[in-house]
């Protein structure tokens, strides 16, 4: 999006706030989808959920391509189609960051989780690092089959989520015991040891959904890490425009934006591995979860 924006804001005729808007409303939707989305993923299994969550993610990801059609078919205009698009995105992409968390649980024992965690964390801004001079060049792909620059972005960067799905739904497993491609005695160890750091947590108790929610220490997380995602989406969405208004081309601007996701990939390489054997000290307490028809709570406690 913020890469897009460079040559889409001025085609669709998008002010800042209208852009900054939309950017944004993606998030209520996001919000309002994303704990019923991960209900349903411990309904369905991630291998199914995961898979939807990719497909639809990455099919409203290519029709940001087609916003003037969308706006001409509908008679909505570009501003409100992108409202659109992005409050569906929004809606279809709800869940996919914590099912993955939830889905690493499944797998791997707490004395190696926050290090694999650390891992999968360090794949966003190396995300960007690779993302940021790919989405450079294909905006000059401008006028390739009447298309503009920024569209070709968006259909071609959307291409890999809608194949992912496809193997994510033939190929991921849902837990340990499903594994057939794990040595049996591998498979045996994997899921005693899972099953065993279940039976050892101390305290079992009734929780609804909505004390979940409303649990201190949730509120607490959710404080911290709605700071963290509104300065790192801050970032992401007007980092790149603000780089070009130093006068700069387009190539150049993606290579500067991506500067400080190099710094934050090298920096999340180095802090998660050091979590490692301190695991279960570092992260004493599990948030509340919710199962379908059972509802407990979990606490960590290091002995």
């Amino acid at each position: 999006m913020g890469f897009a924006a460079l040559t889409m804001n001025q085609d669709l005729g998008l002010s800042q706030t209208a852009f900054g808007f939309g950017a944004g409303i993606f998030f209520i939707a996001y919000f309002i989808f994303e704990v019923p989305s991960n209900l349903l993923l411990e309904r369905f299994g991630a291998r199914k959920w995961i898979a939807r969550i990719m497909l639809s993610w990455g099919i409203l990801s290519g029709m940001m391509a087609f916003i003037p059609t969308i706006a001409r078919v509908t008679g909505l205009g570009s501003e409100y189609s992108f409202y659109l698009l992005r409050v569906l995105l929004g809606a279809a992409e709800a869940g996919f960051f914590p099912g993955i968390i939830f889905y690493l649980t499944l797998w791997f024992p707490t004395e190696y989780r926050a290090r694999i965690v650390g891992y999968f964390m360090a794949a966003i801004p190396l995300s960007t690092v690779i993302g940021a001079p790919i989405s450079g060049a294909l905006l000059y792909l401008h006028g390739g089959l009447g298309l503009a620059g920024w569209q070709w972005l968006f259909v071609i960067e959307a291409l890999p989520a809608i194949i992912l799905a496809g193997v994510v739904f033939f190929y991921l497993t849902d837990r340990p015991a499903d594994a057939a491609w794990l040595a049996p005695d591998e498979r045996a160890w994997l899921t005693e040891r899972l099953a065993l750091e279940q039976r050892q947590r101390q305290a079992v108790h009734d929780y609804t959904v909505m004390e979940a929610l409303l649990n201190p220490r949730v509120l607490g997380l959710s404080l911290v890490y709605f700071g963290a995602v509104a300065a790192n989406y801050g970032l992401g969405f007007f980092l790149p425009q603000i780089v070009k208004s130093f006068g700069l081309n387009v190539f150049v601007t993606t290579l500067v934006s991506a500067t400080p996701y190099v710094v934050g990939t090298i920096g999340m390489g180095v802090v998660g591995p050091a979590f490692g054997p301190r695991d279960r000290a570092a992260l004493p307490y599990r948030p509340p979860v919710v199962h379908r028809g059972r509802r407990h709570r979990d606490f960590h406690r290091t002995r």
